[in-house]
């Protein structure tokens, strides 16, 4: 399960089905050539989205990892 403490570098790594997702909303991650390290709260705050957007970003990356197991 995702939530804001997780980190950029598990999320490439776990699910890369995210990547396009974080580049869609401007996030840098490691495979989008741009090495960042931290977790997707501090990602997310860095690009100063508040606390509403992360949650909506973790359903989101949540629902998106679901539907990808499933296939």
């Amino acid at each position: 399960m995702i939530t804001e403490h997780t980190t950029i570098e598990e999320l490439v790594r776990l699910y890369p089905v995210t990547v396009r997702y974080l580049m869609q909303k401007g996030i840098k991650c490691i495979a989008c050539g741009e090495p960042i390290w931290g977790t997707l709260g501090s990602a997310v705050r860095e690009k100063g989205y508040n606390q509403q957007f992360l949650e909506s970003c973790i359903i989101e990356l949540n629902e998106l990892i679901q539907k990808e197991a499933t296939r």
